[in-house]
């Protein structure tokens, strides 16, 4: 049965109040498929499903709702529900929640939670956004140095049901602090008398709470890890931060990074939620640079205004010279910015990558501007010097537009700006105006 037949079966379940069997289709879906339908029902029909879940169910459901979705839902729910739905949450997950609420609506949430979660999660509200100690979460596997392999064991059995992942088990002194991690299936696989302490991986690797999430990110990305603990300013173990939420925060920052690069500011909102104006004030502000840095090329074609009036190829060629420009540079900028993010290419490198993109660009530059060359001579009928000029701006145009579009996101980074930020838009203004002067300076002195 397909995903549409589901949801038909669904609907009628619900338009005739057959709740009992509702509840079981229900329980045969996943909890996200569960919240991706409900994102079609209205607030009647929502709560109403709500409701027919189980306890557990709908807190894993709810974690995966938009915004707006649980919004509505603790709007419309009493006190005792929003209580119940909380505790059944992972705390991370709760966090996650209440930082998308409004100031009032988390008020009467926090009134009506349990007070040890609540001390918990004004804890974790009082870190900074995007931290690691923002997206952690309290709710792991730990032992001590005098467990065996059948003491961890059954404190899994025991708790493990509570945890948000049982596959890493983390070894605490008596101060708290983590001594090493053991891998789950390294304590399947031997005799349960055997001590942890013999499985344990000395070499720690951590986060502190204050650490961005773009750096909590990166050290999952690079050490492959399931889940990585985090650690307060003492080198106490605070929590621990899942792979499923380093998805969600890899997403947003490629999100972030694509925005940036095509001269938006990031959205807060999904496309369709978003209100017209908010759109259109993400785009303005670096529209209304761009124009204005636009001049800078608008006052080299009028100052080569006498070149132009010889022949009217100048004119046509200069579209293909700014936007053969714009795309050399924007490729140039883009293996930088990936190269950057994934940590292969760092400021330190940036004479190493010039040179690797000055030759790039000989080569591009060389075959781009024969293939122009012989074009018009053939089908432009252009004479041996205009067209000459024209394919040497243009080779010139691409080795620069290569190493533009190369140095800028470096140069962002080590300003500690994102580097995103130099890319497409930037760098097609600046190769603009590069190309141009280049173009009118060399027909300046061949053409007139």
């Amino acid at each position: 049965m397909d995903w549409e037949q589901i949801e038909v079966k669904l609907d009628q379940l619900m338009a005739e109040s057959r709740h009992g069997q509702l509840r079981g289709a229900l329980m045969m879906l996943n909890p996200v498929d569960i919240a991706g339908y409900m994102k079609k029902l209205d607030k009647e029909k929502l709560l109403l499903l709500f409701r027919v879940l189980p306890k557990d169910v709908s807190a894993d459901v709810f974690s995966y709702m938009d915004t707006e979705q649980r919004q509505t839902l603790v709007e419309s729910i009493a006190d005792a529900e929003i209580s119940a739905l909380i505790d059944e949450m992972f705390v991370d997950d709760a966090v996650d929640f209440l930082e998308e609420l409004p100031a009032n609506a988390v008020k009467r949430v926090l009134q009506n939670t349990d007070p040890k979660t609540r001390a918990i999660i004004n804890q974790f509200l009082k870190y900074p956004e995007n931290s690691a100690g923002s997206l952690m979460t309290i709710e792991y596997c730990e032992v001590t140095q005098e467990m065996s392999v059948k003491d961890a064991l059954k404190s899994i059995k025991e708790t493990g049901v509570d945890k948000e992942t049982v596959y890493t088990l983390y070894m605490l002194d008596d101060q708290r602090r983590l001594i090493g991690a053991i891998p789950l299936h390294k304590a399947l696989v031997v005799p349960e008398d055997t001590a942890l302490s013999k499985l344990v991986d000395p070499g720690i690797i951590s986060v502190n709470t204050m650490d961005d999430q773009e750096v909590v990110a990166d050290t999952v990305r690079k050490y492959h890890l399931l889940s990585i603990p985090v650690v307060d300013g003492e080198g106490r173990m605070v929590g621990i931060i899942t792979n499923d939420d380093i998805m969600d925060v890899i997403e947003e920052e490629n999100t972030e990074d694509i925005e940036k690069m095509s001269g938006l500011a990031p959205a807060e909102e999904p496309y369709f939620k978003s209100k017209i104006i908010t759109l259109a004030g993400n785009r303005l502000p670096w529209l209304m640079i761009l124009m204005f840095t636009s001049i800078v090329s608008g006052a080299i074609i009028a100052k080569f205004e006498n070149v132009l009036a010889v022949n009217i190829l100048l004119s046509a060629s200069i579209p293909m010279l700014m936007d053969t420009g714009g795309n050399c540079g924007q490729q140039a900028s883009t293996l930088m910015i990936r190269g950057i993010a994934l940590g292969e290419v760092q400021f330190k490198d940036v004479f190493r990558v010039l040179w690797t993109e000055f030759r790039v660009g000989l080569l591009i530059g060389l075959c781009l501007s024969l293939v122009t060359f012989v074009r018009l001579l053939l089908l432009n009928g252009a004479s041996l010097i205009m067209a000459g000029v024209i394919s040497f701006s243009l080779f010139a145009t691409v080795v620069i537009a290569k190493s533009i579009g190369c140095i800028l996101p470096l140069g962002a980074q080590r300003l500690k700006m994102d580097p995103a930020l130099a890319a497409s838009p930037l760098i097609t203004t600046l190769v603009d105006a590069a190309s141009l002067f280049i173009f009118f300076t060399v027909a300046s002195k061949f053409v007139l």
